[in-house]
């Protein structure tokens, strides 16, 4: 399959018979972001780890092996992903009081087809230059015609975008929020392009004033010696501070049906919501843990604490169809 890197990655010295001894994993994580997870693991418990990574496609590609997938773990960077998998039929329910005592409920299944593993907020990023501190607090903000003109997307059809877009229909209804979209449209500086931190390129170099990007890349611009610039020139805005609290996302995890290692690989979920795992998970792509009471990474502290939406991911889920037909239908792209 295109854009997949094939890896067994042998982690650890035990020899046990393979069928023992494996759990294999097919990610849409990067390698560096799940690798020392599963090194660990393999510290711990002598199962060796084995993974196909890529970008997209796989669960297509689960669904295409059927009844002979070798794949046991599903590991994705959305919850648009996440509820594909479910959608597809591939996913098993897991029943597993770690899984459950550590991970709130509105993080998770309520029927235990998928779990969050990691939490990243949708962020407003403001010019330090042009925008006022506390001028802009809500998603809300967005659409207020002052705005015209100074506003950078990327794709409303994007995933991530979905998934905000999605929680506004949540929290106001289908007809207010397109009337919000259709305000954010009408703001937008220039045609929705770009992935996250070229919006906030775009605030730098005076393109726009304000953007909307997932908290984690703060941290990976400031780590890039050529993008460090781009994060100086902005706060970030953890909108709705005073009422419902900042949209989340996630990254997730569910059980593949008739997984065939399914107790090494309920053994590797329950790893991935420990308290060294999170603080692992969290720390090497600037998130937030969703097991509570695990410490953030201290440069992600530096940025500040709010508070959280605590809308279930499955509602917004629900109403991924129901957004993108909105995008759509305000030609927020065109």
């Amino acid at each position: 399959m295109t854009g997949c890197v094939f890896g067994a990655l042998t982690l650890g010295a035990v020899t046990l018979p393979a069928s023992a001894q494996e759990v294999n994993v097919y990610s849409l994580r990067q390698a560096f972001l799940v690798e020392p997870l599963f090194a660990k693991f393999t510290e711990q418990t002598g199962v060796k780890v084995n993974v196909i990574f890529a970008e997209k496609g796989l669960v297509e590609r689960i669904k295409q092996e059927g009844v002979n997938s070798p794949a046991d773990v599903l590991m994705t960077v959305d919850i648009s992903r996440i509820s594909d998998a479910v959608a597809a039929g591939v996913t098993e329910s897991v029943n597993s009081d770690v899984l459950q005592n550590s991970i709130p409920a509105h993080l998770r299944d309520e029927n235990g087809h998928w779990f969050a593993l990691t939490q990243r907020g949708r962020a407003i990023y403001a010019s330090k230059e042009r925008v006022a501190e506390g001028e802009i607090t809500r998603y809300e903000d967005l659409a207020d015609p002052k705005w015209e003109g100074r506003v950078c997307t990327r794709s409303g059809t994007h995933d991530y975008n979905i998934a905000l877009f999605a929680s506004m229909i949540a929290h106001h209804g289908t007809e207010d929020a397109k009337a919000w979209l259709e305000g954010l449209k009408s703001n937008l500086a220039r045609k929705p392009q770009g992935n996250d931190r070229g919006q906030v390129k775009a605030i730098k170099e005076g393109e726009c004033d304000i953007a909307i990007g997932n908290t984690y890349y703060f941290g990976k611009m400031m780590d890039n010696p050529d993008q460090r610039s781009w994060a100086e020139a902005v706060n970030i805005v953890f909108p709705n501070q005073a009422d419902r609290g900042m949209s989340m996302n996630i990254s997730g995890m569910t059980l593949i049906k008739g997984a065939p290692h399914k107790e090494n690989a309920i053994k590797l979920m329950e790893f991935l919501v420990s308290d060294e795992a999170q603080k692992i998970y969290a720390e090497v792509n600037y998130e937030y843990p969703v097991k509570p009471g695990v410490e953030w990474a201290e440069n992600v502290k530096s940025w500040g604490t709010f508070k959280a939406d605590d809308l279930p991911l499955a509602e917004i889920a629900r109403l991924r169809a129901d957004a993108v037909r909105m995008v759509d239908q305000v030609g927020y792209n065109e």
